[in-house]
């Protein structure tokens, strides 16, 4: 609340508590004092308002301490404090979230009222006063405090869960639209890219040729590095559409061409490749399809990228579960270094590795990348059927795959067989290779149940209002259990022990106990002031003291009948207030 707003309904507070005071005033006549019952009164109701927002345990400490004063007054134990005391004890229930002060405090104003009773030793109806109205106008306000918290906070709580949602719901769009850009990005540089590595590497074959003139070997050295650009700016567009590791990028596009016609492309357009397949095709999800597509692709084109004249052999190979796609490339000629692919790329570049190795891992398998025998080689291995949580399953270390034969011309080994030289590439996982043989059963892990944050918040509010409605009310009923019966009692034999005046007129002197019975009430008042029992009484007789009015928080006048033996000797009244000195 802004702090213009707070003054102003700290005034307006004020004003009807200082409205309440001066009537109370008024209504008290001549008896009442204007330092003690005016002044005082609104001096600290100034102080105790605006204290009541930083401590308002304090502030109805304070307020109390009026109520407390008023059971020195000899007429009534009764102020207007006491809808000030109510008022300050529900701002105590809204502002403080905790119920173990607030107890106490109440607790140790309500101690302290019945301590000035004992000290004041006053009468039975200040007592009354001390054990019904005053918890009252403490504990019932305070649950009502506590209760509209309760209620705000579980308010609160839901919008705050609501936002939540829209923001979810944005970061879900997001998400989608992040993901979409992958798949471009994806496909861009999967299919666009390996085509315009084709036609570099068959422009590069027709400068060889002796039937072209100089000036064509000039357009197609142009034409080379025409297409070496839009390969340079095609990596530089997926390395800004790229969504970040995480998704899988290309799963919902279409996939019409086959590793068949991939591979026939690249032997028409002068790829010295050769291939073979082991066991027979099974039936292929659409996405573990184009996950071998995608590797043969991508190895093919960084084998015509980086050692454009070197052999490049393929297998794959179908197992039981699983297939796995090997494709080697032999050391280019000359002085071209071999492309490692390990490691973080620096540049705009090299997101194909790394994005093969993303979708393989979505898959559910695994990808080992490296140098192999002077030159370089892919291996990726695909479930057959994909992985529930594909993330647990990439991180197990796996059996590197059976390594090609040394060299051109040399015999396929049989699958499951290792006879080359062992592979130094890491593995995907980045775990170092323990030899275990993976089973190919993929892992489907435990899904993640977890409760949304915002609706575990709006929960644990719900739980804790639970928490404090029952607290609220369990601590009232014990001390009900204490107050309420002592009370009851009190106003029992209040009311009881009342004798009208028209009836002490009608007692006659000198008739027996038995004759005026039915003109006297039930019990007689057990609570007479010291200077009622302290006034002298005949000698011989035995005095007893009546209430004249029902009033239960006014002190009334007192009506004395002593008795000599059971016969009325006199009756007088004694003042409800101790007599002055002249």
């Amino acid at each position: 609340m802004p702090p213009a707003r707070r003054v102003c309904g700290d005034a307006a507070l004020w004003g009807v508590l200082a409205a309440a005071t001066g009537y109370g005033f008024r209504d008290a006549g001549a008896s009442a004092s204007p330092v003690w019952d005016l002044s005082l009164p609104l001096a600290v109701l100034a102080i105790a308002v605006p204290l009541s927002r930083r401590r308002p345990g304090t502030a109805v400490v304070l307020v109390n301490g009026l109520c407390a004063l008023g059971m020195a007054d000899p007429a009534t134990p009764a102020n207007a404090q006491v809808l000030s005391l109510a008022a300050l004890s529900c701002l105590l229930g809204a502002r403080v979230a905790a119920a173990r002060r607030p107890l106490l405090v109440l607790s140790g104003c309500l101690a302290l009222d019945l301590v000035t009773c004992a000290v004041l030793r006053t009468q039975a109806v200040w007592w009354f006063y001390a054990l019904t109205v005053l918890p009252a106008a403490l504990l019932l306000p305070w649950l009502a405090g506590r209760h509209r918290r309760g209620r705000r906070e579980l308010v609160r709580e839901g919008w705050r869960l609501a936002r939540s949602l829209e923001e979810r719901q944005h970061l879900v769009a997001e998400r989608a639209r992040l993901t979409e850009r992958a798949d471009i990005a994806a496909d861009m540089h999967d299919s666009l890219g390996h085509v315009l590595s084709l036609v570099a590497l068959r422009a590069g074959a027709l400068e060889l040729s002796p039937d072209l003139t100089d000036r064509d070997r000039a357009d197609l050295a142009d034409l080379r590095g025409t297409i070496a650009d839009a390969v340079e700016q095609l990596r530089e567009t997926v390395a800004v559409l790229h969504d970040p590791a995480g998704t899988e990028p290309g799963a919902g596009l279409p996939l019409t061409d086959t590793v068949e016609d991939l591979l026939a492309r690249a032997v028409a357009s002068g790829v010295p490749v050769r291939w073979e397949r082991r066991g027979a095709m099974p039936v292929l999800s659409p996405l573990v399809r184009r996950g071998m597509y995608r590797a043969v692709q991508e190895a093919l084109t960084n084998a015509v990228k980086h050692a454009p004249d070197g052999e490049i052999r393929v297998r794959i190979s179908h197992e039981a579960d699983r297939t796995r796609v090997n494709v080697v490339n032999t050391a280019p000629s000359g002085d071209r270094p071999v492309c490692a692919a390990e490691g973080p790329t620096i540049g705009a570049g090299g997101r194909g590795l790394t994005g093969l190795r993303e979708r393989v891992t979505v898959l559910g398998g695994s990808l080992w990348t490296g140098p192999y025998q002077g030159g370089f080689r892919v291996t990726a291995v695909l479930p057959h059927q994909v992985a529930a949580s594909p993330d647990t399953a990439a991180s197990r270390p796996e059996t590197p795959p059976a390594l090609l034969g040394p060299g051109p011309g040399a015999a396929y080994p049989a699958p499951g067989t290792d006879t080359g030289t062992p592979d130094t590439g890491t593995p995907d996982t980045g775990t170092p290779d323990t030899g275990t043989p993976d089973t190919g059963t993929p892992d489907t892990g435990t899904p993640d149940t977890g409760t949304p944050e915002s609706v575990a918040r709006l929960a644990s509010v719900r739980s804790a209002a639970r928490r404090r409605s029952v607290a609220a009310f369990v601590a009232p009923a014990v001390a009900a259990a204490f107050f309420v019966p002592a009370a009851v009692y009190l106003a029992w034999q209040l009311t009881t022990s009342v004798l009208p005046p028209s009836r002490f007129d009608e007692l006659p002197l000198g008739r027996p106990r038995a004759e005026l019975a039915a003109l006297l009430p039930d019990n007689a008042y057990p609570y007479p002031p010291d200077h009622a029992r302290s006034a002298p009484q005949p000698p011989g007789t035995r005095c007893e003291f009546y209430r004249s009015g029902r009033d239960l928080l006014t002190e009334v006048d007192l009506y004395r009948l002593c008795w000599s033996g059971d016969t009325l000797a006199t009756k007088d009244t004694v003042p409800a207030s101790r007599p002055t000195a002249p």
